[in-house]
Order: C-alpha cells, then sequence, then structure tokens
C-alpha cells in the first residue's frame, strides 16, 4: 500500500509534466494570468475544447460542453427550460470545477458572485452558470485578441452590461 506522502509525490510529478507541456502551447501562457485558474483546468480545457481561436464567441464554446439553454418537452407536454447536455461532458465538469475554484479564490469572480447573489438575488448555482458563462466568454476573447487577463476590463464591461 502507498503512503499518502508518496500519492502526493506523484500528483506533484504529474503536475510538472503537465506544466511543461503546457509551455509548449502558445495560448497556454495567456491563461495562466487568470489568477486561480491552476494548469490541471487549463490543460483539461484546452485538451476537450481543442485550439480556442476556433470558436468565434464564448457561446460556441458553452455549446460544445452542452451548456446551451434547451426545452424540456415531450409530446403535448411543454417543459421547463434546462442545459442542453449534449456535448463534451468532461468539458462541462472541468468548466464547471475552473468556475467553483475560481468563485473562491479570484477576487473579481467572488465579487460578481456576491453581488449575483445578494444584489440580484440569484440562487447560488444560477450564479455559478452564469460566471460560468462569463468564463467561456473572458477565455475565448483573450486567446482572440492575444491579451492577458485583465480584471479591470471585465467589470467595465460588467458595470456597462447591468
Amino acid at each position: 500500500m502507498m503512503s499518502t506522502s508518496g500519492i502526493e509525490g506523484i500528483l506533484n510529478q504529474i503536475a510538472q509534466v503537465i506544466a511543461v507541456l503546457l509551455g509548449e502551447i502558445p495560448i497556454s501562457s495567456q491563461l495562466r494570468t487568470i489568477k486561480g485558474l491552476s494548469t490541471i483546468y487549463i490543460a483539461a480545457i484546452l485538451a476537450c475544447a481543442g485550439d480556442l481561436k476556433q470558436f468565434a464567441h464564448g457561446r460556441q464554446l458553452l455549446r460544445k460542453a452542452g451548456l446551451n439553454l434547451a426545452e424540456s418537452m415531450s409530446g403535448k407536454r411543454k417543459g421547463q427550460i434546462v442545459l442542453s447536455k449534449r456535448g463534451d461532458s468532461k468539458l462541462r465538469k472541468y468548466m464547471y470545477l475552473a468556475t467553483l475554484t475560481l468563485v473562491g479564490t479570484n477576487p473579481l469572480f467572488k465579487q460578481l458572485h456576491k453581488n449575483n447573489v445578494q444584489v440580484k438575488h440569484m440562487s447560488t448555482q444560477k450564479s455559478i452558470f452564469k460566471l460560468l458563462g462569463k468564463l467561456a466568454r473572458i477565455l475565448v476573447g483573450m486567446v482572440h485578441s492575444e491579451e492577458s487577463f485583465t480584471p479591470e476590463k471585465t467589470i467595465i464591461q460588467y458595470n456597462q452590461a447591468a
């Protein structure tokens, strides 16, 4: 049986290998500028989505992940609006986990989540999914503009839209 320190050592080695491999991908250095987005999440998102330059807008990335809205209906019954879940489940999972991590560590996402829950009276889950969409738009926008992440731009755009 392997000890806990042995497992941690192996996980650290894997993380180092992933970091080295990500260094070979040009857009990964841009994505690393987002505070709180770990190399594991960046690697998983890029592995599932491929080159982010292929997407014209963040909504296309969400659609690939199966996070677009669809109506649940059957026959005569007309249902609720739900997530389609017709897409890459791994991409959906890692986008969700990355968003949860950002809400916990990144001051901008913390502030946006707090605003959604307290001021706009959204449920916590609804706020997380709204921020997931924002993350997708940020990732695609960063790759297209070839700029690093700047929280000031996100706040300005967020305040103008509100």
